[in-house]
């Protein structure tokens, strides 16, 4: 059922300034380590609509980006958060030559949809969160508590030498330091399709490398197989895998699982003397990087190996913690999500579901570091980022504009 407040929030929305603001911020390429580029556009976005932002380095040319709409009483602080950066487009052009799409910053809307890289991981939620702020200035809505924004950049991996939370940890550092207010509940604006997602797996990458001895293969005697002993590892690794599928499962994101990503080894016309492979592992909210890795390793170090055998394993992806990335999860009937899901029916009439994030992302440095609960909540699909069919809903894009400023008035209340 529409409120009076929904009636004058939709009646106040300026659809073609909400998509113009989109298209120019896919307009500013914004791959991990040029995250100063969407910077700038955001510092003047966010100066038109009365943030007073703030910009500072998290690395040397790399800008986080804050700022508060302060609200006129005593009243909470809800903030909202969004990577600035975006993956690589290496084969988009390629894909797309000769159609509107060619361009991955060019922004058209073909058949009620904004095409290109970073339309739903995650410029999209960032601009709705931005025009929702817009809007209750256009509506004349004054707020009691405050919304603020931070805006950070080193999400995204796949770039040399980035993409281990930087920029998250920077916001930390400075929420810490009282630079930025603590929030009371934070929004993370990962791509949901505008469900609400309190609980996300945890994760980290392991890279094996399987060191026996190479040989020339008419006398394979001398030397010590490395192929056949990764075989022996990647047996135990799959019947490791089996027990966590088989075990216990989180009512929102799952089982555990384990999924080896490569495989590299090889001799010519030799015995091989190295191999290596990676793989993920998904971690279930409740368990703990340390107690996982131990597990893992020990089901790999029960493998009947050679004495010749060695076998080295390294952790490369550390985020929150030095391992991986954390699992965490809030409440899922905690009111303030209950709430938002509600704003979100009420604005969309339909979607506000509370699920679990089948991807990871930085909810973990808010709750775990700032003692904040925090949830994801964005329009777009995450099935399609880092894809070349990224694009994200006009319509969708629109409602949860008016789903953000619903959520901003009844979360902090409002001066009469």
């Amino acid at each position: 059922m529409s409120s009076p407040l929904n009636d004058r929030l939709s009646a106040s929305q300026n659809a073609e300034a909400d998509v113009l603001l989109l298209q120019r911020a896919l307009g500013r390429e914004s791959i991990t380590g040029n995250e100063a580029n969407f910077a700038a556009l955001l510092m003047d976005e966010m100066t038109d609509i009365g943030l007073d932002p703030c910009r500072g380095d998290f690395l040397p040319g790399r800008p986080n980006v804050w700022g508060q709409k302060t609200g006129s009483g005593d009243g909470p602080t809800l903030m909202f958060v969004g990577h600035t950066d975006t993956v690589h487009v290496r084969g988009w052009a390629e894909k797309w030559a000769g159609t509107e799409r060619e361009d991955p910053f060019a922004a058209p809307v073909i058949d009620g949809k904004i095409w290109g890289r970073g339309a739903c991981d995650l410029k999209g939620g960032i601009c709705a969160a931005l025009a929702a702020v817009r809007l209750l200035n256009e509506a004349g809505i004054q707020l009691k508590g405050s919304v603020s924004f931070a805006f950070i950049g080193d999400e995204e991996s796949g770039e040399p030498g980035t993409g281990v939370s930087s920029g998250a940890a920077d916001l930390v550092r400075r929420v810490k330091a009282g630079q930025i207010a603590t929030p009371d509940f934070a929004v993370y604006v990962e791509p949901t399709r505008l469900d609400v997602y309190t609980a996300q797996i945890g994760f980290f990458i392991a890279e094996i490398t399987i060191v026996g001895k190479s040989a020339y293969f008419g006398t394979p005697e001398k030397g010590v197989d490395a192929l056949k002993a990764t075989h022996q590892v990647l047996s135990a690794i799959w019947r490791h895998e089996e027990d966590l599928a088989a075990g216990p499962k989180h009512d929102l994101v799952g089982a555990s699982n384990i999924l080896v990503t490569d495989i590299n080894g090889g001799g010519y016309i030799a015995v091989p003397g190295e191999c290596r492979l990676s793989l993920i592992r998904k971690l279930r909210p409740g368990e703990n990087l340390e107690d996982t890795a131990r597990a893992f390793e020990d089901a790999v170090n029960c493998s009947d190996l050679q004495d010749d055998i060695t076998v080295n394993i390294t952790y490369p992806a550390g985020r929150d913690h030095s391992l991986g990335g954390s699992p965490v999860e809030i409440d899922s009937d905690h009111p303030d999500a209950v709430a938002l899901g509600s704003c979100v029916q009420e604005a969309f009439g339909r979607r506000g579901e509370i699920g679990g994030a089948p991807y990871w992302s930085e909810n973990p440095f808010l709750v775990g570091q700032i003692g904040c609960p925090a949830v994801y909540c964005a329009p777009g699909d995450i099935s399609v980022a880092h894809t070349f069919e990224e694009c994200i809903s006009v319509e969708e894009y629109l409602a949860a504009i008016r789903a953000f400023a619903l959520f901003m008035v009844r979360y902090c209340g409002t001066i009469d």
